[in-house]
């Protein structure tokens, strides 16, 4: 099942169709080459179907896209498991891209985000600022009430680096989405979130 979101600001307008249980397709232009490539290996990675348009003051910095795109994601990904039930909850995932190993783990429960060690050395990744790669899933963690632990356990090349950590959601959110026939409503011991 396919879910849409739209978000218009004085910044930003961004549509995005989002499908969970989709087979990896991907429409992506959120006019920064590299964050499209970023969203396409974490849609792919997740077999998340995911088509998103965005139109942004890139003229002023590319903070407001960002932040608002992981705002429309969350927004996607509520809409489409609104009740968490029937599956996993949790995942987590260990991904090596060549000199890089990243871990993810996440939990679709709470609000919370958390990194350890992810400082990039570089400023950019073409016209995409390192420094918003962070709040890209802070943003994402908050706005989609999910715990989301992102380390950096080896690395030295930032697109490896960055890469990893789109790929590492990507898996650890498939795994959390995951259904199960012998969970009955929400895994909780306390029987909601």
């Amino acid at each position: 099942m396919s879910v849409s979101v739209e978000r218009k600001t004085k910044e930003t307008d961004i549509s995005a169709t989002l499908n969970i249980y989709g087979s990896g397709k991907t429409k992506i232009d959120t006019g920064i080459p590299f964050f499209n490539h970023m969203l396409d290996s974490f849609a792919r990675f997740a077999l998340f179907d995911l088509d998103i348009k965005c139109k942004a003051d890139l003229f002023v910095e590319d903070h407001h896209m960002v932040e608002d795109t992981a705002i429309v994601l969350a927004e996607a990904l509520l809409k489409s498991v609104p009740d968490r039930k029937d599956i996993e909850r949790t995942g987590y995932s260990i991904i090596p891209m060549d000199d890089a190993v990243i871990m993810v783990a996440l939990d679709l429960s709470r609000p919370y985000f958390q990194a350890k060690n992810m400082i990039f050395s570089k400023d950019k990744f073409g016209s995409l600022s390192s420094e918003n790669i962070m709040p890209f899933f802070e943003t994402l963690a908050l706005n989609s009430k999910m715990t989301i632990y992102i380390q950096k356990v080896e690395g030295k090349n930032d697109h490896h680096i960055a890469e990893a950590c789109f790929k590492a959601f990507a898996c650890a959110l498939k795994a959390a989405l995951t259904k199960d026939s012998r969970i009955s409503g929400v895994l909780s011991t306390k029987g909601v979130l």
